[in-house]
């Protein structure tokens, strides 16, 4: 599945045209990452958001399981638009490629694309309501 038909199933990126998901995924880089390699730490702030392309990785906070995560999933989709600490660290079980974009060229694009930015609000918004339901009612 391409980047761009990835992107287009999270909520932050649900709010873009076809084009502008296009936009958004040449600003992406894949990365293969070492089975044991930590793809986040908790704690650190957050400068890169993730797709998972390949591959399984497991999702602690405080030393707990939380989840695994593998193709399709992503990760800190809220740390490229606000630069927020981690709140789980994220460690690959498993060989991995994953679609990686940063947090300071995904920023550019939104300061030269106001409509972008104002439909990322849009789906940062329903992200947060999602995972907090009550928040902005």
């Amino acid at each position: 599945m391409s980047v761009d038909k990835q992107l287009e199933k999270i909520e932050l990126f649900s709010e873009l045209s076809k084009a502008e998901l296009r936009a958004v995924s040449k600003l992406m880089t894949s990365v293969t990452l070492k089975a044991g390699k930590a793809l986040m730490t908790e704690g650190d702030v957050g400068r890169e958001f993730l797709i998972v392309i390949e591959g399984e990785a497991t999702v602690r906070r405080s030393g707990r399981v939380l989840a695994k995560v593998g193709p399709g999933d992503f990760l800190g989709e809220l740390a490229v638009i606000a630069g927020v600490p981690r709140t789980a660290t994220v460690t690959a079980d498993t060989e991995m490629v994953v679609s990686v974009l940063n947090r300071r060229e995904f920023g550019g694009l939104l300061d030269q694309q106001p409509k972008i930015a104002k439909k990322v609000l849009v789906g940062t918004v329903k992200r947060l309501h999602a995972l907090e339901p009550g928040i902005g009612s």
